[in-house]
């Protein structure tokens, strides 16, 4: 996931042994600074760069940056746990372009595993088609 400035990438590696965040200058050369702790997935920047967001187990973890005058992170800190069940979905989320708010897909113990896939193509033009020019 590239930072809002493009200046840095966050990624997930295994080289620890475990799956744990870090990131990099991009394209570089630069430092490499590993974010998690305790493990964590699926990075995710707040829109002005100042947070990173990860998964770890059912937290959703936060890491302050500060990337001038040299790239610092803070202790990561837990924001709160997410209601997880034995459903399809992936857990994965956004956050909201005033980092106040967070969207989340997740599945519940009613549902099943797909057993098809729908690929919807050409949904723009048909959807031009079907609203009338004034009400786009």
């Amino acid at each position: 996931m590239f930072s809002p400035d493009g200046r840095f990438i966050a990624y997930v590696s295994l080289e620890s042994g475990r799956p744990e965040v870090y990131v990099q200058a991009f394209p570089g050369p630069g430092g490499k600074w590993q974010i998690s702790t305790d493990g964590g997935i699926r990075p995710v920047w707040a829109r002005d760069g100042r947070e990173l967001f990860y998964l770890r187990g059912d937290a959703l973890m936060s890491v302050a940056i500060t990337t001038r005058p040299a790239f610092t992170a803070s202790v990561p800190r837990s924001l709160f746990q997410r209601r997880t069940a034995g459903g399809f979905v992936e857990p994965s989320y956004d956050v909201t372009p005033d980092g106040q708010r967070f969207v989340m897909a997740q599945g519940s113990e009613q549902e099943h595993p797909p057993t098809q896939l729908t690929l919807v193509l050409g949904w723009l033009g048909e959807l031009e088609r079907r609203v009338p020019k004034g009400k786009r």
